[in-house]
């Protein structure tokens, strides 16, 4: 069975490209040959910087012959009083089909005329001849470039194009402007190890090669020798280094033969933190820091580690060539930060106000002014400690400091990393200054979050004035459009509050931020806090679903459907939902839900063609015993009665295991009341009795309300 490869030559591509291009190949043709009829037994994608490639194997030489029916015109149109019409006529010529192949079937949309044709299968050369253009132009990345003097859009120049059926060419041309580039066997070999060409002789030999060509076209396999490579050299200059893994990526895609090369500095400038040196290394130079042996603070040693796409014979000048980069950097890093020194962190503030948040919100100072309001409400929330509270506000006062710093303005990766430095330096106490680093935790999905009480409340303070800030202006996230990673900063305050158990009223700070916001901006309060909130509910449900691996059903039934009362009381209480999710799947897990889930679920059913509030949990407030017929009527009731202070005590403390063990001992109850032998008829012909007995399921509903809806759970999802 045949094998194809096709290469796409370029000049040097941005390793980001590479990367992204990859990805988008490996989904896309695999997709693109079963829509066309075709299955390799492998497809295979490669890229370097100066090409990307893909070898399939075991292609079919052709398609297989189908059968298709083939839509046509409505009956009505394609024939009259049972004789075929011009409309019929046409399309069976169209078709290359007899007249008495048509027939008639029925659609969603009335009657129309079909006919089965067998499509007989196209040879697999003609049909890649059409794909491969696509696969090339389809490619998607940031600042596509045009080059010659045509239209043609690619991350960079296109140079050269192989394309083999097996051993044979398959005629290709790319045609930009008066640039044609037609398909070869000819590639390019490593551009100092190997410049000449290099004629690949059929499809299958590709990676080999060019591997003799001093090409390693497998990226996986780049990134192996260089892992290798690297963990080598550190252990003969006796330290060790960590495997970034965005840094071991780019690398891998900015050579073709890789070689790891050892640089050196003077040790003076280990006087620097240690996270502005491995900044400049990792994030600038894209260099591997090497640490000092049983360093747990990670203490450097004076060398890097860089990977060459040279000879590995010139290794001494190229180290040169990155020890006179690094050195410079570090010499630029070390008069920043001896400079940035010189001054208390509080000396900063007064810069902050020529530097704008956005521009209708105005200067950052103004966004310290309102997180210092913020993170002041939530320790009145949280009833903390005058001293705690001294401390969260020079935090809060403190935490953009540093982005005017010289040091922070050059190494923008290093802000709150800066300022917990410089804090220290000027004295600070050392929790506020653990507070301004750690207030940017969590920066990402699976980072760590702020240790501190301090670190956290400035943290949900930041956090809370972009969103109802941003929110306030109109600019709500859409789509996949989250351009001030709000989806991000809703998540991290959810987070944070349930990680640590903070009792905060997210309701009510909400609506505090939103009213301060309104008057200053003259904008709609109401509104805007009822697009925070709904924001919010969906943050708080997708992290249950996705991070605390809640069923959805019972997620809806924590968070309701568009119920003012549990967006009520999920936004004041995070922590109550969280608990109550969590509980809801667990008792679903141990089949404890499956015990009380039909006697409730059909009392929420008919209770919902009542009128009870939905708060009333007591019995003797709406239930007149006068109207009793049945026995069961007073069992119900009477139970009704004794479970009303285990679920006042399940509200209370949140133990909702006093809750169900109450609804699991009503279950027999409410069970007899429906279909015992002194069962009765709900919906009676009296309408005082009916409204009664609707009161009493009424009740059953409200007491396992407050655990969940459980109208909204699935019965054995």
């Amino acid at each position: 069975m045949p094998g194809f490869l096709l290469e796409v030559g370029t000049e040097e591509l941005p390793a980001s490209f590479v990367s992204d291009a990859l990805l988008q190949w490996q989904e896309r043709i695999p997709q693109s040959l079963q829509a066309n009829s075709l299955k390799g037994e492998s497809v295979q994608v490669y890229g370097t910087p100066r090409r990307l490639a893909v070898l399939i194997r075991g292609l079919p030489s052709q398609q297989l012959d189908r059968e298709e029916e083939i839509k046509g015109p409505p009956a009505q149109a394609a024939f009259k009083d049972g004789q075929p019409t011009a409309a019929a006529a046409g399309f069976a010529k169209k078709q290359s089909v007899q007249l008495d192949a048509l027939f008639v079937r029925p659609t969603d949309k009335g009657e129309f005329v079909f006919v089965q044709k067998r499509i007989p299968g196209r040879p697999v050369a003609e049909i890649l001849t059409e794909l491969v253009p696509q696969w090339i132009w389809g490619l998607e990345g940031k600042r596509l470039m045009r080059w010659g003097n045509g239209d043609a859009r690619f991350s960079r120049p296109i140079r050269w194009l192989v394309a083999l059926l097996d051993e044979t060419v398959l005629p290709l041309e790319l045609v930009n402007g008066s640039k044609t580039i037609q398909s070869d066997r000819i590639s390019q070999g490593h551009r100092v190890l190997h410049p000449e060409p290099v004629t690949i002789a059929q499809a299958t030999d590709y990676v080999d090669t060019l591997d003799r060509a001093s090409v390693i076209v497998d990226s996986e396999e780049r990134a192996n020798v260089i892992r290798k490579q690297v963990e080598a050299v550190v252990q003969n200059l006796g330290g060790y280094t960590v495997i970034y893994p965005d840094l071991l990526e780019e690398v891998t895609n900015l050579v073709e033969h890789p070689s790891a090369v050892v640089g050196k500095f003077e040790p003076e400038f280990l006087e620097l933190p240690t996270k502005v040196i491995t900044e400049v290394m990792v994030t600038h130079q894209r260099y591997f820091p090497v640490f000092k042996p049983d360093s747990f603070d990670q203490e450097l040693l004076p060398n890097f580690i860089t990977i060459s796409n040279g000879d590995p014979k010139k290794s001494d000048i190229v180290a040169v060539g990155n020890e006179k980069v690094i050195r410079a950097r570090l010499a630029d890093g070390r008069f920043f930060y001896e400079a940035d020194l010189t001054k208390p962190i509080e000396s900063f503030l007064p810069q902050l106000e020529k530097v704008t948040f956005q521009e209708e919100l105005g200067s950052l100072r103004a966004k310290v002014d309102r997180v210092v309001k913020i993170a002041e409400r939530i320790t009145s929330q949280l009833e903390l400690e005058e001293d705690q509270s001294q401390r969260i506000q020079r935090a809060a006062l403190l935490c953009k400091a540093d982005l005017v710093t010289q040091m922070v303005y050059e190494f923008p990766e290093l802000q709150g990393i800066m300022g917990e430095k410089y804090a220290l330096a000027s004295g600070e106490d050392a929790e506020v200054a653990k507070a301004i680093f750690q207030h940017y935790l969590p920066t990402g999905a699976g980072d760590i979050l702020p240790e501190t009480l301090t670190g956290q409340i400035v943290g949900l303070a930041d956090r809370l004035d972009t969103l109802v800030s941003i929110f306030g202006l109109g600019l709500i996230p859409s789509g996949s459009s989250d351009p001030f990673a709000l989806r991000r900063a809703a998540n991290a305050v959810v987070k944070i509050t349930w990680f640590y158990n903070l009792p905060i009223n997210l309701e009510n700070l909400l609506e505090q931020i939103a009213t301060d916001f309104a008057v200053k901006y003259h904008k709609d309060q109401i509104l805007l806090t009822a697009a925070l909130q709904e924001f919010f509910l969906q943050r708080i449900r997708t992290l249950l679903q996705e991070e605390k691996k809640i069923d959805y059903d019972l997620v809806n039934a924590v968070l309701g459907d568009n119920d003012p009362e549990y967006t009520e009381r999920t936004l004041k209480d995070l922590l109550d939902v969280r608990d109550r999710a969590l509980y809801l799947q667990q008792i679903r897990n141990d089949s404890t839900l499956d015990n009380i889930y039909e006697t409730v679920n059909r009392s929420t059913r008919l209770a919902a063609q009542g009128d009870l509030d939905t708060k009333q949990l007591e019995p003797t407030a709406v239930v007149r015993q006068e109207l009793f017929q049945k026995p069961s009527e007073v069992a119900l009731y009477n139970a009704l009665i004794e479970s009303v202070p285990q679920t006042q005590a399940a509200q209370q403390t949140r133990n909702y295991q006093l809750l169900v063990a109450a609804l699991a001992k009503i279950a027999p109850t409410v069970s007899n009341f429906f279909d015992g032998p002194d069962s009765v008829l709900v919906m009676d012909s009296d309408p005082e009795v009916k409204r009664n007995r609707l009161h009493l399921l009424g009740l059953v509903r409200n007491h396992a309300r407050v655990l969940a809806d459980f109208g909204a759970i699935v019965k054995n999802l």
